[in-house]
């Protein structure tokens, strides 16, 4: 089945020994990958390095959240700037007036 807008990927079957999809298993664990994802990635960088890879090969999709350098949403409206830099009025504590200032006395 594919998705509208989204290429169609291939299905292959694949038998393995059982100690070596362990294995896989728990290597694509380590790297928070699915097996089959782990196997893809694999080939592909086997590909890679024997100069194998055709070059219209699209990237492997991204899922899950995105990177943690990406560029924050922005604040919603009405909210302070998250800039520190910015002026923003601030209440200040009252400063004492000395002994020749009566003003603020009562």
């Amino acid at each position: 089945m594919t998705q509208p807008g989204r290429p169609s990927r291939k299905q292959v079957l694949l038998r393995l020994d059982p100690a070596v999809h362990d294995a896989l298993a728990a290597w694509a664990a380590a790297e928070l990958r699915s097996t089959n994802a782990q196997i893809e990635y694999l080939l592909r960088r086997a590909l890679s390095e024997a100069g194998r890879l055709p070059s219209g090969v699209r990237p492997i999709p991204r899922r899950g959240r995105p990177p943690k350098d990406a560029a924050p949403a922005p604040p919603p409206s009405g909210s302070a700037p998250s800039d520190p830099t910015a002026s923003t009025p601030t209440a200040s504590a009252p400063t004492d007036p000395g002994p020749g200032d009566r003003s603020n006395r009562g």
